[in-house]
């Protein structure tokens, strides 16, 4: 064991010992370089990979193809054909007219066939194919989101996102309330870029030209609030 000491302890002590530490010394330090240019390398790569999937994200239209897509999508869900499409009859009831997609109430047809007197005086609701509405505030009629004269064509993007999250006719600062059944206070609830891919949508449509009649006020004065 001593003997094996004495070898160790002559070895480190010999030249051969200093130049294989100088050696192994500079194959440290290249080592480390190599790993830091690895390293930083890897982090350029990363970076890059997230501003390309940054990027994807921006234009992802909620996993659709196109902005007009993802619109269709949210106009669909939201239940817009539901009011502002007119209908026709069928075996099955009222099915919406996909002609007359979203042109809105068509000009010239008839309210609900009821008593708007009593049917105020009850704050009752009456509809009969979802795009002429009386109640309380008198009698509604949906509009046409078409892009046409008489619809939406010279609607802004920043009219229509006003109007929705705001609750106002056309967008219009001053303009009147939306009036019910129109959800409004739901809906301003989409984020700008599901509104700005609806208005995109709308903008794509097949024009239509149909002039929605205005609303028409109550046929009496609301009943006065309770103190």
């Amino acid at each position: 064991m001593r003997e094996i000491f004495i070898f160790i302890e002559t070895f480190s002590l010999t030249p051969k010992y200093f130049l294989m530490r100088k050696k192994l010394t500079v194959l440290f330090i290249v080592c480390a370089a190599g790993m830091l240019m690895f390293l930083r390398c890897g982090n350029s790569g990363t970076d890059q990979e997230t501003t390309t999937t940054d990027s994807v994200k921006t234009n992802d239209y909620g996993g659709y193809e196109s902005q007009e897509k993802w619109g269709e999508h949210l106009t669909r869900i939201a239940g817009c054909n539901d009011c502002h499409s007119p209908k026709k009859m069928t075996d099955h009831g009222p099915e919406i007219d996909w002609d007359r997609m979203l042109s809105g109430h068509p000009a010239g047809g008839p309210d609900p066939d009821v008593n708007r007197k009593e049917m105020e005086s009850k704050g009752l609701v009456v509809t009969n194919d979802l795009t002429s509405w009386v109640g309380p505030w008198g009698v509604s009629y949906t509009a046409n989101l078409t892009p046409d004269s008489t619809g939406t064509l010279a609607w802004t993007e920043d009219q229509f996102i006003y109007a929705i999250r705001n609750g106002i006719y056309k967008g219009l600062q001053g303009g009147r309330p939306m009036l019910p059944p129109m959800p409004w206070q739901e809906y301003k609830n989409f984020t700008d870029g599901e509104l700005k891919a609806i208005f995109a949508f709308l903008k794509s449509i097949k024009p239509i030209k149909n002039q929605v009649p205005p609303p028409k006020p109550p046929v009496s004065a609301p009943p006065a609030a309770k103190k």
